[in-house]
């Protein structure tokens, strides 16, 4: 017996097929994916720094300013991932 979510997926599919990636396009996919982890990591480390610092100096105003920009800054950088994804998933049909 199969899951409501099982059932949803299946019918997705069915409505919207997954387009044929090439192995050239999940390697770039792949590549993107590092890049935007990375750049996620960097700005986790560097704004979870300046929250240490604030919580040492006991400033929780900083602290809650730091922690909507840090989001905030996550969320930008996972659309332009998104983005950056899309297009080259997009780039299959000007090959074609």
């Amino acid at each position: 017996m199969k899951s409501a979510y099982e059932l949803a997926m299946e019918r997705l599919a069915d409505s919207e097929p997954q387009a044929k990636l090439s192995d050239e396009q999940k390697a770039e996919l792949g590549a993107v994916d590092d890049k935007y982890k990375a750049k996620i990591a960097e700005r986790e480390v560097f704004l979870n720094d300046l929250l240490a610092k604030a919580q040492a100096e006991g400033n929780y105003t900083e602290m809650a300013e730091l922690e909507t920009q840090k989001v905030r800054e996550i969320a930008a950088i996972k659309e332009e991932c998104e983005a950056a994804k899309e297009k080259v998933r997009d780039s299959q049909g000007a090959e074609s």
